[in-house]
């Protein structure tokens, strides 16, 4: 059953005796006043399915623990010695100062039943109604959008590790599996975990045990095929499947039917990198920026700071790209605004759902290429979207075909001006998106417009500033702690929820007469 807090204070309440030593406008502070303001626990009845039972640790306390616990970025047994040991947690959380706390899983079986629950994000959702409430993003027009990748909570796995460790798993996980392991694969020993023993310095050895695990597998799921199995046992033989293929190809004069095989000379995209969270991903930030883990996005209102959507999306993958996900921000607006982010948020796409929903996009454009270093651009190529052609700079044209191509071809044979244009045999070809004439009026305005371009260096900047704060604490990076998509958004929902909500204290955040006001603006 759902525990409540008394209304009168125990003999050593923390408040009473030591509050004096918490600093007023600290998210202490405000906790110890307004815990239970904030998260009312009739906001949490749904998660306690009868009044039978021990009660639990209070909703109020326990959304404060957990609000508490991702600001500070704690894992769960450090926040279980903060409450029982810090004052100022005692102070916030309403203890005793002799209360001996509550055990590490407690926040284990807290995040369960709230991921559980119809409303998985209400921590966020309270935060969310007092920031609404104040109206402190009330008339504020501009939103900036930006990501970050965060580093996953497991290591990344070779291909080698990968193949021994899901076969293993999938003879813990699937009934009869261990017999079918001992029956079909012979190329290894699956009893014990590790890297088989060969001499890594032996090509021909490494290649022979890639070959010897990639059959072991296949073999394996050959076996599983047709048996009835439930929803975890046919996912962990799926990513057995998805690992048996994603980084390994034919060896050298094989056909791909003699069971010879090789590690690929390439990267698979959104390749599995471990077979602990096979959601996490390997992505870039930039060329020389590789990083394994997952996307946070977040939209803020650049003035105040204030976060106003958040998601934790995997790493790769086209509906997690910046400008996807954005979209999804975009949609789930219902008032007119400007849209502030870098290049990474200029495709054809985003700008056309910003243009056609009516807001303004203050997004800066993506470098265009050229063919040649110092040549011509697509830019200096005229395209005439009613005629349906494009003209090149020595005034050739071209129509556009079906697919968006523009082939000059022969055209190109005796042009004085292919050394700028092109060094392709058969002439220059231009691949035009469905959105060419937004993207050329948007570069063109940015190299036109100086005001445009003020207003992006003054608002564009301050959403990085939100982004270090959710992805940095004490001068270091912040390191996932979970696994998979659905339990790291629901992290990044408290964090956002924290930081929030330390923005609005900041601000003089308090509650007068049942409404939430702010003392600054």
């Amino acid at each position: 059953m759902q525990g409540v807090e008394r209304s009168d204070r125990e003999l050593l309440d923390a408040r009473a005796l030591v509050g004096h030593l918490v600093a007023d406008g600290s998210m202490f502070a405000f906790l110890a006043e307004h815990r239970r303001d904030l998260f009312a626990d009739s906001e949490f009845d749904d998660l306690f399915g009868s009044g039978r039972g021990r009660p639990s640790i209070p909703a109020s306390v326990m959304a404060s623990i957990l609000v508490l616990q991702t600001l500070h970025d704690y894992s769960d047994r450090e926040t279980a010695e903060a409450a029982r040991c810090d004052l100022r947690w005692k102070v916030a959380t309403g203890m005793a100062l002799d209360h001996r706390g509550f055990d590490a899983s407690t926040l284990v079986y807290w995040r369960r039943r709230l991921a559980r629950s119809r409303r998985p994000h209400r921590i966020n959702d309270a935060v969310r109604a007092v920031v609404e409430a104040t109206g402190v993003v009330r008339g504020r027009s501009r939103r900036a959008v930006d990501s970050t990748i965060l580093d996953d909570a497991v290591a990344t796995q070779d291909t080698i590790t990968q193949l021994v460790s899901v076969i293993r798993r999938v003879g813990r996980q699937v009934p009869g599996a261990m017999e079918l392991i001992a029956a079909v694969c012979t190329g290894h020993d699956y009893s014990g975990p590790g890297k088989p023993v060969i001499d890594w310095d032996d090509p021909a050895a490494r290649e022979a045990l890639v070959s010897a695990l990639v059959n072991d597998a296949n073999a394996l799921v050959d076996a599983l095929s047709g048996t009835k199995l439930d929803d975890d046992a046919e996912q962990v033989v799926a990513l057995l499947a998805l690992i048996a293929g994603q980084d390994v190809e034919p060896a050298d004069g094989s056909d791909g039917t003699d069971g010879r095989w090789r590690i690929a000379r390439r990267v698979a995209p959104e390749r599995v990198i471990s077979t602990v969270d096979p959601e996490a991903r390997h992505t870039r930030k930039s060329p020389r920026n590789t990083r394994d883990g997952f996307r946070a996005h977040v939209a803020a209102e650049p003035q105040t700071a204030i976060i106003t959507d958040e998601s934790l999306t995997a790493a790769a993958g086209a509906d997690n790209s910046d400008a996807a996900v954005a979209g999804r921000f975009l949609d789930a607006e219902t008032e007119i605004r400007e849209w502030y982010g870098d290049s990474a948020y200029g495709t054809g796409d985003l700008r056309g759902a910003i243009e056609d929903a009516g807001h303004a996009a203050v997004i800066k454009p993506g470098p265009v290429k050229t063919a040649i270093e110092g040549g011509f651009t697509i830019d200096d190529f005229t395209v005439d979207e009613a005629a349906g052609q494009a003209s090149c700079p020595a005034g050739h044209t071209r129509a556009i075909t079906k697919t968006r191509a523009v082939a000059f071809g022969v055209l190109c044979r005796d042009c004085p001006l292919r050394t700028r244009c092109t060094t392709a045999k058969d002439g220059r070809i231009l691949h035009l998106t469905d959105r060419d004439a937004l993207l050329r009026q948007a570069r063109r305005d940015w190299s036109g417009n100086p005001d445009l371009r003020r207003d992006y260096r003054t608002f564009r900047p301050n959403v990085e500033r939100v982004i270090s704060q959710i992805a940095s604490q004490r001068g270091r990076r912040v390191k996932l702690r979970y696994h998979g998509t659905t339990k790291n958004n629901a992290w990044l929902k408290h964090r956002t929820a924290a930081l929030n909500l330390r923005n609005l204290i900041g601000r003089g955040l308090t509650l007068t007469a049942g409404t939430w006001t702010l003392t600054t603006d």
